[in-house]
């Protein structure tokens, strides 16, 4: 169900966080991307991992490894992430009676599919755009110096 939010906003979330601290070439550790969201690890691991085996994020294994985006930023749809994350959350269930069928279920598909189109309309980069509107500052590595 596209609005039970938690795993689908963990999902856009964790690739942004990303786009933000990694983009295509570096990459950036889960522990960093937990640590930045609030969360505990483990409890972002299965997200990891659906976005992984979804092509939407690469997994570098080693010391200096972690995750990186799969495709550009303007590539990466948000509904792609959300029905990704969500897919493994399948199977809640329904209010049941006539009047749950008849009103809220249908009620809720509309909802579901108005989501659905705005969600296909926004990328990675979309939201890349709306950090910097929001004067969000990309983190900057600075060289290394080995003056003494």
């Amino acid at each position: 169900m596209l609005l039970r939010r938690e795993r689908a906003m963990t999902a856009v979330a964790i690739m942004l966080d990303v786009a933000f601290h990694a983009g295509r070439t570096e990459a950036v550790s889960a522990a960093d991307i937990a640590e930045r969201l609030g969360q505990a690890r483990r409890g972002i691991e299965p997200v990891l991992q659906a976005l992984s085996r979804a092509g939407l994020l690469d997994s570098i294994r080693g010391p200096k490894g972690g995750y990186r985006l799969g495709r550009p930023p303007r590539d990466l749809r948000l509904a792609e992430i959300v029905a990704t994350a969500l897919d493994e959350e399948a199977g809640a269930e329904a209010p049941a009676g006539r009047l749950q069928a008849a009103v809220v279920q249908p009620l809720w598909a509309e909802l579901e599919g108005l989501c659905r189109d705005h969600l296909a309309r926004l990328t990675i980069a979309d939201l890349i755009k709306r950090a910097a509107a929001a004067g969000v500052k990309r983190p900057t590595v600075e060289p290394l110096n080995f003056v003494i």
